[in-house]
C-alpha cells in the first residue's frame, strides 16, 4: 500500500534545494523551510490506528486522508506522504507555502482529537560568505563580514576555534556583521552565517598591521597640514606687501582715465550737418548802401 501511495504523489523529482526537518507532533510547533528545498513534517506516529485526518492551511483543506488512502492532496505532484511513520515530504518549497497550518484527526473509533497547530515559515538559504579587512590608523583592524541571499541572517565569530572576547574587540559585536580587532591581533578569524535553514562560515588568516599604513597616514597628514600653512604664510606676506602709496596712485589714475573718457564721449556726441556750404551773397540794398560816396 505504501508503494502505491508513493509512486501516486511522486510525479515530480525532488528538489536539488536544502532538506529540513520538523516535528509538528506537539501542538503550536514552528517549523522552517528553504526556499526552493524541501521539508519533511513529522505529523504523527503512524496511521495504523487513525481512521481520518485533514490538513488544513489558512481554513483551505490541503490532505485528507480516510481508510488508509488520500481522498484529496491538492500538493500531490510535489509530496510524499509515509503511513508508516506519518511524515509528510514537501518537495519545490514557494513563499505560498508558508502559513498556519492545523491537523484534524479522528482515531479509530471515529473519535475527533484535539486539533493540532503547526506554524510554517519560508526563509532563503545563505549562498556564500564575504570577508574584508583593512588595518586602521593606529593599527587596529576593522573587518566586515557580507553574505549572498538569507532570510534573516545572523551573525557569530571565532578566532582560533574560540568565541572573540572583549580583550580581542575593540568595538562592534560578535554578532555582528562589522568588527574592530584592537592591536596585535592574529590568528584563523571564522565568520559564521546562519538562519534556520542553512549554514555558511568563511575563514581567514590575519595578521597584525605593520607600520606602513599608519606611517602613510601620518605622513599624509603632515603634507596637508604643511600645505595649508604655506597657503596661509603667503596670503598673510601678500596682505603685508601691500603699500597705501601705490593704492593712492592706482585710484588717481584711474579718476583719470574715468575723466578723459568722459571728455571723449562728450566729443563724441558732437555732430555735423551733411548738407553742403552755401554762399550768402549781398542782396540789391546792400550793394546800393556800399556805393555811396561822400561829396568833398
Amino acid at each position: 500500500m505504501e508503494a502505491v501511495v508513493g509512486l501516486l504523489v511522486m510525479l515530480l523529482g525532488v528538489s536539488s534545494g536544502v532538506e529540513t526537518y520538523c516535528d509538528g507532533r506537539q501542538n503550536g510547533a514552528q517549523c522552517y523551510g528553504a526556499l526552493g528545498g524541501t521539508v519533511v513534517l513529522q505529523l504523527m506516529e503512524n496511521t495504523s490506528e487513525i481512521y481520518r485526518f485533514q490538513w488544513i492551511k489558512n481554513n483551505t483543506l490541503i490532505i485528507t486522508w480516510r481508510n488508509n488512502a488520500f481522498i484529496e492532496n491538492r500538493i500531490q505532484d510535489r509530496s510524499l506522504f509515509t503511513p508508516s511513520n506519518g511524515t509528510l515530504r514537501i518537495n519545490n518549497l514557494s513563499r505560498n507555502d508558508g502559513g498556519e497550518y492545523k491537523l484534524e484527526i479522528h482515531d479509530s473509533n471515529g473519535l475527533k482529537l484535539s486539533p493540532r497547530y503547526l506554524q510554517f515559515s519560508i526563509q532563503a538559504p545563505v549562498s556564500s560568505v564575504l570577508l574584508v579587512s583593512e588595518c586602521l590608523f593606529q593599527g587596529e583592524m576593522r573587518v566586515s563580514c557580507s553574505s549572498e541571499g538569507g532570510d534573516s541572517p545572523q551573525y557569530s565569530w571565532t578566532l582560533d576555534g574560540h568565541t572573540l572576547t572583549d580583550a580581542e574587540l575593540l568595538s562592534g559585536n560578535k554578532e555582528t556583521n562589522n568588527i574592530t580587532l584592537k592591536q596585535h591581533v592574529s590568528g584563523n578569524l571564522v565568520c559564521s552565517v546562519r538562519n534556520h535553514v542553512s549554514h555558511v562560515s568563511k575563514e581567514e588568516t590575519i595578521s597584525e598591521c605593520d607600520n606602513v599604513p599608519i606611517l602613510a597616514g601620518v605622513l599624509s597628514t603632515l603634507v596637508l597640514l604643511l600645505v595649508i600653512g604655506l597657503a596661509v604664510i603667503c596670503t598673510q606676506t601678500k596682505k603685508k606687501n601691500i603699500n597705501p602709496k601705490d593704492v593712492r596712485v592706482i585710484q588717481r589714475q584711474e579718476r583719470q582715465l574715468q575723466q578723459t573718457a568722459e571728455v571723449e564721449v562728450e566729443y563724441d556726441q558732437v555732430r555735423f550737418s551733411g548738407r553742403p556750404r552755401q554762399t550768402v551773397r549781398p542782396s540789391g540794398d546792400d550793394c546800393v548802401y556800399a556805393k555811396v560816396c561822400r561829396d568833398r
